[in-house]
């Protein structure tokens, strides 16, 4: 498997795993952790905006990329167009980059035009929840800017959503004739047009989509066989961090559910995960170092 490499960066797979630390720029954050900027930020010293100072705690703490997302993609969340998006996430983006011009930066979006903005401004990676499926010229925008891009499996409706107010939103309609191979084929779709806009294969990252129109139990079994996944020949990113089928699993709400999230991450990783996306920088750093020196060749 090729290792990807971006401007200085060079992430090379199998050797250690990747930390990515998340950035929402939303007010209804799943997990609490919304850092939604004020209409004017004008009052604000430079470089204490919220979104700076957390991004300044992840790369201290060993974030290795950091992700910005300025729409909530929890069950049941609304959505938000491309101009409030791009006001939510661009301030802090400009002003991390300022700051850390070496940074990794992914933006979480599936809108084109979004995703071209934020590339314009320095991000290396685009993060679609959607798997290019959403948005018909976002693939063409990353192939332009020679960008990496994490391609999501993602069967979510809104209307098989159950909400219980202490452990947050689930999905449960969910159907899937096999689920390893269903994800696995639909993944490989999004491969297709990837590479049909002309996205090398080195720039491409799989995401099996924990939480996103999965069960409690799909989402513990998607973890568990993640080889299967990784055994399509691309570099995996798994994101379980503080989600909800963690929660209805050990009866705990998202700020609880750090140990949890540390199990994810290491069964991910033991099972081939190259990249984990997390909330808690600091501790699942740590739990990746560990699990690293456990499963991985030196």
């Amino acid at each position: 498997m090729h290792s990807l490499t971006i401007g200085s960066h060079s992430l090379n797979w199998g050797q250690r795993t990747y930390v990515m630390g998340i950035l929402n720029f939303t007010p209804d954050s799943f997990s609490g952790d919304g850092l939604l900027l004020p209409a004017s930020t004008d009052r604000l010293p430079e470089g204490q905006e919220p979104g700076v100072r957390e991004g300044r705690r992840f790369i201290e703490a060993g974030a290795d990329i950091l992700d910005i997302g300025g729409e909530s993609t929890r069950p049941g969340s609304q959505p938000v167009d491309a101009d409030e998006e791009l006001r939510r996430v661009l301030p802090s983006l400009r002003a991390i980059l300022a700051e850390f011009p070496d940074a990794l930066v992914s933006i979480d979006t599936y809108k084109a035009v979004v995703a071209e903005e934020a590339l314009k401004a320095g991000a290396s990676i685009i993060n679609d929840v959607w798997g290019l499926r959403a948005d018909p010229g976002l693939a063409r925008v990353i192939a332009r800017y020679q960008a990496a891009v994490v391609l999501m499996h993602n069967r979510s409706k809104p209307a098989s959503v159950e909400v219980r107010e202490r452990l947050g939103n689930a999905y449960i309609g969910a159907e899937y004739q096999d689920l390893l191979p269903d994800v696995k084929g639909e993944l490989l779709e999004s491969v297709d047009i990837a590479r049909s806009a002309g996205i090398p294969d080195e720039h491409i990252i799989l995401d099996p989509g924990i939480g996103f129109g999965k069960t409690v139990a799909q989402n513990l079994e998607l973890i568990n066989r993640l080889d299967e996944i990784r055994a399509l020949g691309f570099p995996v990113l798994l994101g379980p961090s503080r989600k909800s089928f963690i929660g209805y699993t050990l009866n705990l709400p998202p700020d609880q559910r750090l140990e949890g999230t540390a199990a994810c991450v290491a069964i991910g990783i033991a099972r081939g995960a190259d990249i984990v996306r997390v909330h808690d920088v600091e501790p699942m750093q740590r739990v990746a170092r560990m699990t690293d020196a456990i499963v991985r060749k030196k």
